[in-house]
């Protein structure tokens, strides 16, 4: 009897030590980044829960403006600590980002706490690759947190036949390949182009390159 009320005393005080979480304190996390936030809740045996974004005047983007529970207030440990983070001030016009690249483009907008919600891919015959053609909103309409940009693909290729370029002046060649879209390249000295490649009536589009192996005219090509 003695053993088994032993027995029952130590389970009972076993079962009220695991019913009961230690307590602990709650640090403070205000302008923290989220790094630095996680750091100082696992020291304190708590973790971290993102609730949502803010604007805020005084705290960089990114960093923490509140927390659902106060700091040095006592919790059980193991607990949730919610906490949200700061967009940056609230802007009054949305910053133009037309003719700049989309990586450009995306680092101004999130300086002023705007995100590219959207990208659209066209082709322009006008605008460099990979730039942005235009925006919405731009700076002069309704303000909003995304923004919506088309992205330059560039001109449409345009496909070709090849010509023949053999026994051709390499001067007026490379104006016509240059006119089609191509990358003309060169090798050896002269006036007169001896090969080329691709070939005549090979299919090319404007990007291409088309290489010509060039020789010193004669005589008669240069009295003609």
């Amino acid at each position: 009897m003695a053993f088994v009320l032993v027995g029952l005393i130590f389970g009972y005080v076993t079962f009220k030590a695991l019913s009961f979480s230690r307590t602990v304190e709650v640090p403070s996390l205000y302008d923290k980044t989220l790094l630095e936030a996680n750091e100082a809740l696992n020291k304190a045996e708590l973790y971290l829960k993102i609730e949502g974004e803010d604007y805020d005047t005084s705290v960089a983007p990114g960093r923490i403006i509140r927390q659902d529970v106060p700091p040095g207030r006592k919790v059980k440990e193991k607990r949730a600590i919610k906490v949200v983070i700061s967009k940056g001030p609230r802007i009054d016009s949305v910053p133009l980002v037309i003719n700049q690249s989309l990586e450009d483009a995306q680092s101004v907008l999130l300086q002023k706490g705007l995100e590219i919600g959207k990208v659209i891919n066209v082709h322009s015959d006008s605008v460099e690759k990979g730039k942005v053609i235009a925006q919405n909103p731009g700076p002069d309409e309704r303000l909003s947190d995304s923004v919506t940009v088309l992205v330059s693909l560039g001109p449409y290729e345009t496909t070709y036949y090849c010509p023949d370029f053999l026994d051709k002046n390499i001067s007026s060649a490379r104006e016509l390949a240059e006119k089609m879209g191509l990358v003309v390249e060169t090798k050896g000295a002269g006036r007169i182009i001896a090969s080329q490649l691709p070939k005549p009536g090979t299919l090319v589009k404007s990007g291409d390159k088309i290489y010509f192996e060039i020789r010193e005219d004669t005589l008669i090509e240069r009295f003609f």
